[in-house]
């Protein structure tokens, strides 16, 4: 008997005005598409709205992971999700429906640990998937910054998912 097949979900992150999509969003998409290779039948989940008027995070992502060769039917759009919250509870609903035991994350390190964090919450169990470690070349300073909002975000978030669900996950 075969293992259940994982969910590979990419966290979105910023659009340029101009549509296109950021650093940190090209790096998410290049670990969903490393994932994408290490599990060749696991579909994706491309999670992110459109927090301004133009494209969603998710079709940019998708758009991309076409452009490499992913095929069409692999890929799951979240459109709807605006923050990382919300993304995790289409993360969850994904991983429920589509009977998913597993959910490889893709995202910057920094982000890793309030992802995984809000994931097990929801009872979904999930392991980071492929990425870089540390800061990029050239850019110690977004990933300090980063980092260090990671780091009160985590406080923040437990007092939000315990005022929200306060007998347990929701």
């Amino acid at each position: 008997m075969s293992a259940p097949t994982p969910l590979i979900v990419i966290f979105g992150a910023a659009i340029r005005p101009d549509g296109s999509p950021s650093q940190a969003l090209l790096r998410r998409i290049g670990y969903g598409l490393a994932a994408a290779a290490q599990h060749p039948h696991a579909p994706i989940l491309c999670s992110g709205g459109a927090p301004r008027p133009g494209p969603s995070e998710a079709s940019i992502m998708a758009q991309a992971l076409s452009r490499a060769g992913v095929p069409a039917e692999r890929l799951i759009l979240d459109e709807q999700s605006l923050d990382t919250l919300q993304n995790v509870a289409a993360a969850a609903r994904s991983a429920r429906a589509g009977g998913h035991d597993l959910v490889i994350v893709c995202s910057d390190a920094y982000h890793l640990p309030r992802i995984r964090m809000k994931l097990a919450f929801h009872g979904v169990r999930s392991v980071p998937g492929p990425v870089a470690r540390g800061p990029q070349k050239g850019a110690y300073g977004h990933w300090l910054r980063m980092s260090l909002r990671e780091g009160l975000a985590i406080p923040y978030y437990l007092a939000v998912l315990f005022t929200r669900f306060p007998r347990g996950r929701p």
